[in-house]
C-alpha cells in the first residue's frame, strides 16, 4: 500500500470548533497545535494531507503550503459537508477522514481499514459497540457522489451516507487495547477531554 494512494482529511469547521475562545484544531499540543500534531501522524501513510474548513485564515500561519486548504460546496451541512468536500477535491483514490477534535489518530488502524477493503464497498469504517465510527473512516474517492447525491436533497446524516455509500464496518473494540493503535475514536468535546487528552499524551511520550 503505498502512501501516493491515499489522501489525508481533516475536518476542522462546525459550530464545535472553538473551546474556550480557542479554534480546536489550534490548541496547544504535543510542543506545537492539534492539528500540526494530527497532520504528522496522517503524513506517515499518506502521501496528501487536506485539511476542510470554511473559515481558512487562522490556519495560514500554522500549516505549511504542502498542506491543501478547502472550503465546503455545501455550507453548514455538517461533517457530510466537510466529507464530500475532501472527497471532491482529493488527488488519490482513497481518503482517511478525521475531525480536528481526535487528538490520537492511529496510522495502524487506518491500515487495518484499508487492508480489509473489498470490491463490493465504498467506505470503511471501524465499529466500536457495533456502533459506526465515520470520522476515522477510509472512503473511496467515488463516495463524494453519494456525498453530494444526499446534500442536494438536505440529508446531512452521516449514517444516511455510510448506508449510501455501501460502507464495510470493521469491528475494532479490541483494537484500543493494543499499544500500536491506543484510543483513536478518543474526541475532544470539553476542556475536561482537552486535560485528559494532554495527561494521556504525556504517558505515552514518557514510555517512548
Amino acid at each position: 500500500m503505498s502512501s501516493s494512494t491515499i489522501t489525508g482529511a481533516i475536518l476542522a469547521g462546525g459550530p464545535n470548533k472553538f473551546m474556550s475562545g480557542t479554534l480546536k484544531p489550534l490548541l496547544p499540543f504535543d510542543g506545537g497545535t492539534l492539528i500540526e500534531h494530527q497532520i504528522r501522524i496522517m503524513r506517515e501513510l499518506c502521501g496528501e494531507i487536506i485539511v476542510v474548513t470554511n473559515t481558512p485564515k487562522p490556519f495560514f500561519d500554522v500549516l505549511d503550503r504542502s498542506v491543501r486548504l478547502i472550503t465546503d460546496y455545501f455550507p453548514d451541512c455538517g461533517p457530510l459537508g466537510g466529507i464530500h468536500a475532501a472527497l471532491h477535491l482529493a488527488r488519490n483514490p482513497l481518503v482517511w477522514v478525521a475531525g480536528c477534535d481526535m487528538p490520537f489518530l492511529s496510522t495502524e488502524a487506518a491500515r487495518r481499514l484499508v487492508e480489509n477493503r473489498t470490491e463490493h464497498n465504498r467506505a470503511f469504517v471501524p465499529t466500536i459497540g457495533n456502533r459506526p465510527l465515520p470520522l476515522h473512516g477510509i472512503y473511496d474517492k467515488r463516495c463524494a457522489a453519494d456525498a453530494a447525491n444526499l446534500l442536494s436533497t438536505g440529508e446531512k446524516r452521516l449514517e444516511a451516507f455510510l448506508n449510501k455509500a455501501g460502507y464495510l464496518g470493521i469491528s475494532a473494540d479490541s483494537w484500543r487495547e493494543e499499544q500500536s493503535i491506543g484510543d483513536f475514536a478518543f474526541t475532544i468535546r470539553s476542556q475536561e477531554d482537552y486535560e485528559r487528552a494532554e495527561e494521556r499524551l504525556s504517558r505515552i511520550l514518557h514510555t517512548r
